[in-house]
């Protein structure tokens, strides 16, 4: 006969907890709460901002607390200054929920992921006009600004190694962007020692970087070239073709192998869709690799970021490490580690449900909707648009000939109109600057902030700094009534500030302007556009003094 022995788990717990004091704990401090603002968080006691409190609420009432907090942010689909997306679809939502805790960087745990995430990433290299044969490779990031920054330190250990195996110097890097810049190009150059060589920019090159002033800039130590596919300005593709052209002209005469990153944070989900003819890809052998957003034109929530390589050449072997702590070899080349995968299956999502042709019919609506912006407000008589998507491909002035001859001769094929993102920048036409000068465009977008569209008004680059512009984003939810509302709010809001009393006109201006002022570090509200001057004001009574780092712009 066999010895058994009855173990009661459940006793032993219990004795165990009550050795604790564990015991009756949690009920004694439970708490139903039939109203949500029936606690101690009332109005006399303000919730805790600085520290945590010693005893929490209920899951309720921390819920109806934060909510009403949140009610103060503005409506996300009246964001018109913002690229990134705010709609996704229902299905794609619930994938969201059903894989939030789902890590990104745990390839044992979520092969299915990863699988998805490799599906992804042969997609957008495909779209990109990538060879099979050049085996691309790529990740998803955390946004653009990871994906450049990775494109940028490729670039730059390729050339080290170059030099080493050369015999020489290493230590002086320089990068070409232009003026226009988002902020994350520069922000590689100042975070990995690079030299950033700022190209200017004009009128004449559109307010991107100007082709006819690169080549003065590259010399031995040029790591490579960023060059932007749709400017956060105005939209504008930069000339990839052309560039290319001249930098293997360059190669020809000197040796000097220059390679191309291309930042097409919003144009890499726009261009292959609305102007497959334009070359900036991966069919130009110099673009060694592209990032986008698919946060922006990609059509999903915020937080996701694409870098493709047209081939494992171009991505430095000791970049990428191998990991096996989380219960398989993984091989990462990102800057973080841990992120949400979720992001990446609602990429999947779109490229699954809506296709090549879904694409194309949503970015073709949104040109054609700022076409339409762009046409209302220049023929308003008070505007003029430094966007040029909807002027004739090849025209790049404004002309009442030009237009109503656009409007009847031209179908609705963003082929036929100058290529661009679907973005509407405009400014007063400068008769209307001289004869009104009290009206200001910083005025305009308070007061359209007063009625919940965020519209920034900023300066152009450097070089451009004293000329204002006013800027909208067209995106997938610009539904034909808000935009004919938008159009209507616009112009009535400019013919107030016209025919309103000069003396009255400074009460518009943002109530941020003298908040700043007294800030230590002063620099205008990125919800109004692109930072202009870093500042730092110690005494309250003398002039700010200009940081050393100088001009910060560009906000996407």
């Amino acid at each position: 006969m066999s010895l058994s022995r009855h173990i009661d788990a459940e006793s032993l717990i219990e004795e165990h907890m009550r050795r604790r004091g564990a015991v009756g704990t949690a009920s004694k401090n439970t708490k139903h709460v039939i109203s949500p603002y029936i606690n101690r968080y009332t109005s006399v006691e303000p919730a805790p901002r600085f520290k945590i409190p010693k005893n929490g609420v209920d899951a309720k009432s921390a819920y109806q607390l934060i909510r009403d907090d949140l009610d103060l942010d503005g409506k996300p689909n009246l964001n018109l200054a913002s690229f990134v997306g705010t709609y996704i679809e229902t299905e794609s939502e619930r994938l969201t929920v059903e894989n939030l805790t789902k890590n990104l960087a745990d390839n044992d745990e979520y092969p299915a992921l990863m699988e998805i995430h490799s599906r992804c990433i042969n997609i957008l290299g495909s779209l990109w006009n990538a060879s099979p044969q050049e085996k691309p490779v790529g990740s998803a990031t955390t946004g653009s600004s990871e994906a450049i920054h990775l494109g940028g330190l490729a670039m730059k250990r390729r050339w080290q190694e170059k030099r080493r195996a050369e015999g020489k110097d290493a230590s002086q890097p320089n990068i070409l962007m232009g003026a226009n810049a988002q902020v994350a190009l520069e922000k590689f150059a100042r975070y990995f020692d690079v030299e950033a060589r700022l190209i200017p920019v004009s009128k004449e090159s559109n307010h991107c970087i100007d082709p006819t002033k690169i080549l003065d800039q590259i010399d031995e130590n040029t790591i490579g070239i960023f060059i932007i596919l749709g400017s956060t300005y105005t939209g504008h593709y930069e000339p990839v073709e052309q560039i290319s052209k001249m930098l293997d002209d360059l190669q020809d005469r000197t040796g000097l192998d220059i390679p191309i990153h291309i930042d097409g944070a919003s144009g890499g989900f726009v261009a292959p869709f609305c102007h497959p003819n334009v070359k900036w890809d991966f069919r130009l052998k110099r673009v060694h690799s592209i990032n986008t957003s698919g946060h922006k034109f990609g059509l999903v929530t915020a937080g996701l970021g694409w870098i493709i390589w047209r081939s494992e050449e171009y991505l430095p072997k000791h970049l990428v490490f191998e990991l096996k702590y989380l219960g398989g070899v993984e091989q990462s080349f990102t800057l973080n580690f841990s992120r949400p995968g979720h992001q990446v299956i609602q990429q999947y999502f779109n490229f699954l449900h809506l296709g090549y042709d879904g694409y194309a019919r949503i970015q073709r609506n949104s040109l054609s909707n700022a076409r339409l912006l762009s046409e209302v407000l220049e023929d308003s008589g008070l505007f003029v648009c430094l966007s040029e998507i909807h002027r004739p491909k090849g025209v790049h002035t404004f002309s009442p000939e030009t237009s109503k001859g656009a409007e009847a001769d031209l179908d609705d094929d963003p082929e036929s109109y100058n290529a661009g993102l679907p973005v509407v920048a405009w400014r007063f036409k400068d008769e209307i600057l001289k004869n009104f000068p009290h009206a200001k465009q910083s005025s305009m977008a308070t007061l359209l902030r007063v009625k919940g569209y965020i519209i920034p008004n900023y300066p152009l680059p450097p070089d451009e700094e004293e000329v204002e512009i006013l800027r909208v984003v067209v995106r997938e939810s610009m539904t034909a009534d808000l935009l004919s509302k938008l159009c209507e709010d616009i112009i009535s809001i400019a013919e107030s500030l016209i025919n309103g009393d000069a003396d009255d006109m400074h009460s518009p201006a943002h109530p941020l302007n003298a908040v700043q002022k007294l800030t230590t570090l002063s620099r205008r509200a990125t919800s109004l556009g692109a930072l202009s001057e870093h500042t730092s004001q110690i005494n309250l009574n003398e002039e700010p003094r200009k940081h050393k780092h100088g001009h910060f712009k560009g906000v996407c």
